[in-house]
């Protein structure tokens, strides 16, 4: 990872729900400036959770970071109002095909500029349609009636729009054809390197994951258990056996099955 500062830093995070359930649990990852950061894990490991802790989302279902620090850009983050983490230059796109449904391509993608004061229209659209040219023939389709895969364009394209100096993904390819997963991961890493843009990427599809990114995080129940560069997490004999090759069910079991007692000790210590 590079020595100059991060651009996001978690430091020991807890996260509570409703006052009593906690789902993070002393979690601290960062991502350089201009990097792709994989967030890896099955589901119920905290990666949602990890992501709306830094975008100012946790309110929204009675969740609050209760101890530890989220610093971006030089700034305290933790627990901050959603709408001034976006104007400071943080976009998260959120799982589940979150379109505006019943506007057009074209408003979901103006909406994305809301917080905007530099905006050139009609440039901004040719950069993202540079991006996902297959948008340009829906423009004026009703977003709710879009494929699954257009959709999902469409919402990083919005995010786009916003110009951010960090984007956060959550689970860009659920649901999607591995074609079509395949060209979208494709399509962030260009984004990554022609814009300079960090990338927080939450997946379930760790072969993919790894891919594209420079550096990786394993969580599971709300704690990071295994961290590295690409090459490494590649490398390490536990991921591949757990997380990479495997069918989605078999991945879901848990670190603990590891016979590698020793060294699943470190990584948990």
């Amino acid at each position: 990872m590079s020595a100059d500062p991060p651009l996001l830093e978690l430091r020991n995070v807890d996260v509570v729900f409703n006052g009593v359930i906690q789902v993070l649990r002393g979690a601290s990852l960062t991502v350089p400036a201009g990097a792709v950061v994989a967030l890896l894990g099955a589901n119920g490991a905290g990666k949602t959770t990890a992501l709306r802790a830094v975008s100012g989302l946790l309110a929204t279902e009675q969740g609050r970071v209760t101890a530890g620090h989220i610093g971006y850009a030089g700034a305290d983050i933790t627990n901050a109002d959603p709408c001034a983490i976006v104007a400071r230059g943080l976009v998260q796109v959120l799982d589940g095909r979150r379109v505006l449904a019943h506007l057009s391509v074209a408003q979901n993608l103006r909406a994305g500029a809301h917080f905007r004061r530099d905006f050139d229209e009609p440039a901004e659209l040719a950069r993202v349609l540079g991006y996902f040219p297959a948008l340009e023939r829906l423009m004026r389709r009703t977003a709710g009636y879009l494929s699954g895969g257009e959709m999902q364009m469409l919402l990083v394209g919005r995010a786009l729009m916003a110009r951010p100096r960090l984007m956060l993904l959550d689970e860009p390819s659920m649901g999607l054809a591995p074609r079509i997963a395949q060209e979208l991961f494709a399509t962030i890493r260009r984004i990554n390197r022609a814009e300079g843009m960090a990338i927080l990427l939450v997946e379930q599809n760790a072969a993919a994951a790894l891919e594209i990114c420079d550096h990786g995080y394993v969580m599971e129940t709300g704690r990071v258990v295994l961290h590295g560069d690409r090459a490494a997490l590649l490398a390490n004999e536990d991921m591949r056996a757990f997380y990479l090759g495997l069918s989605l069910t078999q991945a879901r079991r848990s670190y603990r099955e590891v016979k590698h007692y020793k060294r699943r000790k470190r990584w948990l210590g």
